[in-house]
């Protein structure tokens, strides 16, 4: 499993987008090819959620992304799944 991202593009990456999103994580839950991390399900997390989800769709291809959010904005859950390899990728590459 590799990224697309250039060594200082997926730097700036970890330092911006993502370390925005791992502040935000409620709960982290380990699944067998993956992870499933828990938000607050507001306007705002929703946006920061789909901004995320839409740039490492291009940079990390082989990812499967779930969303769902609950009806009243109270939480929202993101599952990030894939092949053998993921979930090592996320922890080390990601540092989700």
């Amino acid at each position: 499993m590799q990224c697309k991202l250039t060594a200082p593009e997926l730097r700036e990456r970890k330092a911006t987008v993502i370390a925005r999103l791992k502040k935000e994580i409620k709960n982290k839950e380990e699944m067998a090819n993956g992870f499933a991390y828990q938000f607050d399900g507001s306007d705002a997390m929703m946006d920061e959620i789909i901004s995320f989800v839409k740039v490492e769709r291009t940079c990390c291809g082989l990812f499967d992304f779930n969303l769902s959010i609950r009806g009243d904005g109270s939480e929202a859950r993101l599952e990030i799944t894939g092949p053998e390899g993921t979930k090592d990728f996320i922890q080390t590459e990601l540092e989700l």
